[in-house]
């Protein structure tokens, strides 16, 4: 290729160069080069494609100027030159304000201008010996930073409390460092062959400031194809601990050039207390600091730990009053009746919530412990084979995470104590003393008739909502007909409210009964009585004082909760599902979009034509060939070849499909949130680090060296 791009400029005087000195030492302007020949991969610099040729000559204009007889020769440059043209690509990162509505409107912000490069070229002052050793000197120090957030190291070594006064041991940072010097690296050793070798290489705050760095540069690649896509939706995951301090993980949702959905990984938020403060916080990490415009945003969702839900409540809701187009929805990878159940203003449904978790962690920890399991659940289930194995399958799963996470759990309950039990009181060896001691505190909790109560009534409640959440996590076509069944659902449980007296006393004998085989006193909570301190009232019973505290709050509350995550916008985008075309079959064709897509017309390219493009579309799938299937996902819909001939279509499907209770179809574009999870189950908590775990769930985006050591030039002088 070398050889051909001296051919077609005619330099003779170049053709006995080699590739590398031709790529070392000479550079052509851009604008010899066909526009297709050029591609953007990244808002800081232009690049070309592989199979690039320039063919761009004026080879005789200079004959008619009698002031340049010669023609203007391509400056060959120094190999200290060459390293300074790299400085021009962090200019505009930092020119950009954070007024996102320029970056989406304006693209001639996001790239380098392509003409006057040679002019660019002789302007760049060269680098001094010692600037350009540092240059070096820093790229291997982010060399190091990249290797140990890709693999999970931590920065820290041995904790000062483990060694003895006056020990001097390397951290892991500079445990790499040394290593490299010892491998060869030359600018590292000339760098620190003075120095003592109980001094450190570099200090935390350089760390944490290129740490930083790395982790915006990684960001901004992700970024980038979010506001090229223009339209995102944001999901949380829950809260979690990163060194001590609760921090809220970060999901961004787009579809990318290739008309994939993708749910990518972009940062840790701070969380703060206050829900009012959170929300100004959340809102200005992702406007002012992560550069994304909210006017684009077409979905939120929060997943949630117990205790959280009215919180974040409180973000989806301000959100929602300065960007109405927000719509509030469930997470697709969070099951109805979970979250449901996490969001329950009950303090007993959320302790009830801990204990379940803890009890699943506990058997997953020890295979010998699933064992002990399944022969209990054998002995128990003697007469019913069938209900036994599907029990011991549910034990080997995650089934916290189940629609039907309550019923499995009164099913398991006598098992669960009763190998609990048999496990806490056993005087062998068999079992280590941290089982046994966790075995007796929970099987004490499973045996309290507070914790009893509660999954029982919340079993029975949720078992109206149950095949509705399911719908929602299934196919296209499910969630569509769920959407319509909204309403039945809502009726149900108005019903139940208004027998409540009925539905409790039914739901309570359940739960005595359940009480009695287990051997559980039934009673008013401890606490309770307490609290009254010599003013407890004898007609108060334990059936009264859990309909009051658990029943009717809760019912209550997911009729509620059901109305406000169901709003009327969101009901409308859901039945806009419709075009789809599997979906649009068993309709019979007999559909109307355009009733319910008025919600998105300021989003599509054409909305004059929307009724009529709708007609073609529905024509087209009516009236095709027998052996042509529908598409049955919005994924198959935006990958048809000749999609792009029904651009409002297109451009309806492809926000619909950003609404997060829509799931990532792909598995492969939705791998953020599983990477999430492996590192925080991978990674102690006080090694957790924000923006290493960035460069470890984002082990595959492609990262500069050349514009992060130029950045950090530029932001510490």
């Amino acid at each position: 290729r070398c050889q051909r791009w001296v051919e077609n400029c005619r330099r003779a005087d170049l053709e006995d160069k080699t590739p590398d000195q031709l790529n070392k030492h000479y550079r052509l302007c851009a604008k010899h080069f066909e526009t297709s020949m050029i591609c953007r991969s990244s808002p800081y610099r232009t690049v070309l494609r592989d199979n690039a040729v320039p063919t761009i000559f004026d080879l005789t204009s200079h004959l008619n100027n009698p002031h340049s007889r010669h023609r203007k020769r391509i400056k060959e440059l120094s190999e200290d030159e060459i390293r300074t043209l790299k400085q021009q690509k962090i200019d505009e990162a930092f020119e950009q304000k954070p007024a996102t509505q320029e970056l989406n409107e304006n693209s001639e912000q996001n790239t380098v201008s392509e003409e006057g490069g040679e002019e660019q070229e002789e302007k760049a002052v060269p680098l001094t010996l010692e600037e350009r050793e540092n240059k070096d000197y820093l790229k291997s120090l982010f060399e190091i930073l990249i290797l140990m957030g890709k693999q999970n190291i931590p920065l820290d070594g041995h904790n000062g409390d483990e060694l003895p006064e006056g020990i001097f041991t390397s951290d892991n940072f500079q445990a790499l460092l040394e290593y490299r010097i010892n491998g060869g690296d030359e600018v590292l050793r000339k760098r620190f062959e003075m120095t003592a070798v109980n001094l450190e290489y570099c200090s935390k705050t350089q760390q944490k400031q290129m740490l930083e760095i790395c982790e915006n540069c990684v960001r901004e690649e992700t970024l980038r194809e979010v506001r090229d896509s223009h339209f995102f939706s944001i999901v949380t995951d829950e809260v979690v601990d990163i060194a001590g301090e609760e921090h809220l993980p970060v999901l961004v949702r787009f579809v990318d050039d290739s008309h994939n959905l993708r749910e990518e990984f972009i940062g840790f938020l701070p969380y703060e207390a206050d829900p009012e403060i959170l929300a100004v916080k959340f809102h200005a990490t992702i406007t002012e600091k992560w550069g994304l415009n909210m006017e684009y945003c077409r979905g939120q969702a929060y997943i949630v730990s117990s205790g959280f839900a009215s919180k974040m409540k409180v973000v989806a809701t301000r959100l929602l009053e300065k960007y109405p187009q927000a719509v509030y929805t469930l997470c697709s990878s969070c099951a109805l009746n979970v979250w449901l159940a996490k969001s329950v203003p009950v303090v007993g449904v959320s302790i009830a919530l801990g204990t379940i978790e803890e009890v699943c962690c506990l058997f997953h920890q020890s295979p010998q412990l699933l064992v002990e399991l399944d022969n209990t659940i054998s002995a128990l289930f003697q007469d019913n084979d069938e209900k036994g194995n599907e029990l011991k399958k549910i034990c080997r799963s995650q089934w916290t995470g189940r629609h039907d996470t309550f019923e499995v759990l009164v099913d398991l309950l006598q098992a669960l104590v009763l190998c609990l039990d048999a496990v806490s009181s056993d005087l062998s060896v068999r079992w280590n003393n941290f089982i046994v001691g966790r075995a007796f505190v929970l099987s004490s909790a499973l045996t309290d008739f507070d914790f009893i109560v509660t999954i029982v009534i919340m079993k029975n409640v949720l078992s109206f909502t149950r095949a509705f959440g399911k719908n929602l996590q299934g196919q296209t076509s499910d969630v569509f007909f769920a959407a319509g069944s909204l309403a039945a659902v809502l009726h149900s449980l108005n019903e139940v409210m208004e027998n409540i007296e009925v539905y409790h006393e039914f739901w309570f004998e359940e739960a005595t009964n359940l009480a009695t085989k287990l051997d559980v006193q039934i009673k008013l909570p401890g606490k309770f009585r307490r609290a009254q301190q010599g003013n407890f009232d004898p007609d108060m019973t334990s059936e009264n004082y859990y309909k009051e505290i658990l029943s009717v709050p809760t019912i209550e509350h997911i009729i509620q909760e059901l109305k406000d995550i169901f709003s009327e916008q969101h009901l409308k985008a859901l039945k806009c599902l419709s075009l789809v075309p599997s979906v649009m079959g068993q309709l019979k064709f007999n559909t109307s979009e355009e009733h319910h897509a008025d919600m998105f017309k300021n989003d599509l390219p054409h909305p004059d034509t929307l009724s009529a493009e709708l007609h073609c579309w529905r024509i087209k799938w009516k009236h095709r060939g027998k052996d042509i299937e529908l598409p049955a996902t919005i994924y198959e819909a935006l990958h048809l070849p000749d999609i792009k001939f029904f651009p409002n279509v297109y451009a309806l499907l492809k926000v619909l499909c950003l609404l997060p209770v829509m799931k990532v179809e792909n598995e492969k574009y939705g791998l953020g949130r599983k990477r999430l999870k492996a590192y925080l189950k991978n990674t102690l908590t006080g090694q957790r680090s924000s923006n290493l775990a960035l460069l470890n769930i984002n082990f595959d985006i492609k990262h500069d060296l050349d514009l992060m050591v130029d950045t950090y030039i530029k932001l510490y002088p």
